[in-house]
């Protein structure tokens, strides 16, 4: 019997005096005034073949799984999640067309209005509209239901859930984990905006409303017909770590009018002598992160309140660190945003699908076995990939803070990774592409993508793809007062103690990473941001309340990286 420790976060003040949870605007790059948060306390229900096995509440968009959302019970996979909230319109949504949105539930979804069927989704991390006007039409008011189950299909992207959580594998979760809005549009309205940025300005594309429109920018306006307007920026302000200038806007068409930004940036991988690098903003840049699995201890799949998605960027940015690679989870787009804002790029992994093989997927791979290997999908599940990973790149294309994503990682559930190379490339050429993190190699990336945890890290580019350690590290010091497993303990180098810890990190950095660079490489990512339930790998534990290292030592030996790298690849 594993021993687990209630752990509790700082941000849990947020919502302790009965607050809505996560009421903040839950779609900063397309804003309406028009917002209706139903968040908070919902009806629960569970049911298993016909029969009720759970009756109470839970707070919406925590998982039933979790210690906040008043449930804490892992569901069955024949147990079926019912939902249910009594919702009053406000006085200005009448007469409008209605949307209901949902962050995320997982992984199917029914939505019911008064016991009236009107929409379903499929698949636990993108989020889903339903226009439910008709549904509503006459009402003030009206009984809103979800159903959701959770198999853990394989099938669907799935992540790093697992019903038997341990080691490097985490807490199934299930049901609505996002927030759930609504919003009055009017008849002909913005459906979205898509930004393409350059150094000199932005091409935006607006999709839907009415044919003339009008873009508000500073005390200007301009108006235009169709979907693309150009912006030219005199005196243009760059975004970057250092300096994430966020350019504000509004568009009007007939009766609709959103509010948006952009950060004008650009990335590429361009040579420098003979060493291919990352650049940002046509300048090479060494992209110094860490892994960020995204778990919390107070709401597993999401922190208790939106502090602490700005709590993780502000401690790592405070260690030195510029990026943070988004391992196997689609995060709401507030931590996107306050990417964004706070100055953070972003390596954002696509979700794994497929059952997993410790023997192919791990152990052979880490011993010698790095290609020739692609498992098979079913039809089903390769058209899963498609939709979840499109999904992706068109929810994530105007955020400046995404600059690179990972198609597949650690070949489990790899297939056709030269293939979806090109499909993937061609709808966002915009980014930098890794086809493989680790293992298996494909032909066709824009990267070298390596994986060090067992020795030395002793790497050499090939003069045609930029260099990546795109994982090491993973050593565990573990915090007995702040550890969510007081009987296991997981990672790949053990230090009782802080200090130690430290030392053992700055002396990995010093001794193998730095040298590295001389031979061409350009991003690395230390495992990882937080400690996640078994994992004690982290910087931070996994309540949030401790760094383990010192913040100022830290930001002195990334001052050391970037001035290497940069003394080298000016």
């Amino acid at each position: 019997m594993r021993l687990n420790k209630q752990l509790s976060t700082d941000f849990e003040r947020d919502i302790a005096g009965g607050e809505t949870p996560f009421s903040e605007y839950p779609r900063p790059r397309l804003r309406r005034d028009s917002y209706l948060c139903l968040n908070g306390k919902w009806q629960l229900e569970i049911e298993r073949r016909g029969e009720r096995v759970f009756d109470g509440e839970i707070l919406v968009p925590f998982v039933p799984e979790s210690r906040i959302s008043g449930v804490e019970r892992e569901t069955a996979a024949d147990e079926t999640l019912v939902y249910r909230r009594e919702v009053t319109l406000p006085r200005g949504f009448a007469g409008h067309r209605l949307m209901l949105h949902v962050g995320a539930c997982d992984q199917y979804a029914e939505v019911f209005i008064d016991g009236d069927r009107v929409g379903e989704h499929v698949g636990g991390y993108l989020p889903f509209r339903l226009d439910i006007t008709e549904a509503v039409a006459g009402k003030d008011s009206f009984t809103l239901c979800v159903k959701a189950r959770d198999p853990l299909d394989p099938d669907l992207p799935y992540g790093k859930q697992t019903r038997r959580r341990g080691g490097m594998w985490y807490t199934n979760v299930s049901g609505i984990w996002q927030t759930v809005w609504l919003e009055s549009v009017p008849m002909e309205f913005i459906e979205d905006v898509k930004i393409t940025t350059d150094l000199d300005g932005a091409d935006i594309c607006v999709v839907g409303g009415a044919e003339r429109k009008t873009l508000c920018f500073g005390d200007n306006e301009y108006t235009f017909e169709g979907e693309h307007f150009r912006l030219d920026i005199e005196k243009p302000r760059h975004w970057s770590p250092d300096d994430p200038y966020l350019y504000e806007f509004e568009i009007r068409a007939g009766e609709d009018s959103v509010r948006s930004y952009f950060g004008l940036r650009t990335v590429s991988v361009e040579t420098r002598g003979d060493k291919p690098l990352i650049c940002l903003n046509g300048k090479p840049l060494f992209c110094h992160g860490l892994l960020d699995q995204g778990y919390f201890s107070d709401g597993i799949f999401m922190p208790a309140s939106p502090r602490g998605f700005e709590n993780d960027i502000l401690q790592m940015k405070a260690c030195g660190f510029n990026m943070l690679r988004k391992h196997i989870k689609l995060e709401p787009e507030l931590f996107y945003y306050y990417c964004d804002k706070l100055g953070m790029l972003v390596f954002q992994d696509f979700i794994n699908s497929g059952k997993y093989s410790f023997l192919i997927d791990t152990a052979l791979p880490t011993a010698f076995l790095k290609r020739g290997v692609s498992h098979r999908a079913t039809s089903r599940r390769r058209a899963e990939f498609e939709t979840t990973a499109e999904g992706i790149v068109k929810q994530l294309y105007s955020h400046p803070s995404v600059v690179y994503y990972t198609i597949f990682n650690e070949g489990w559930g790899q297939f056709d990774g030269d293939k979806y190379y090109h499909h993937f490339k061609a709808l966002d050429p915009t980014r930098v592409w890794d086809t493989a993190s680790g293992w298996f190699k494909t032909r066709n990336s824009d990267v070298i993508s390596e994986h060090v945890y067992f020795k030395p890290v002793r790497l050499k580019g090939d003069g045609k793809h930029a260099l990546v350690l795109s994982e090491f590290g993973g050593y565990s010091c573990k915090l007995p007062d702040h550890a969510y497993n007081l009987d296991k303990t997981y990672g790949y180098r053990y230090f009782s103690e802080t200090e130690a810890f430290q030392s053992a990190l700055l002396g990995l950095y010093r001794n193998e990473v730095l040298p590295a660079i001389e031979g061409g490489l350009c991003a690395a990512v230390l495992t990882q941001v937080s400690d996640v339930e078994d994992e004690t790998n982290g910087l931070l534990t996994y309540d949030r309340r401790c760094l383990k290292v010192d913040a100022e030592a830290m930001m002195t030996l990334a001052r050391e990286i970037y001035g290497r790298f940069e003394q080298l690849y000016k």
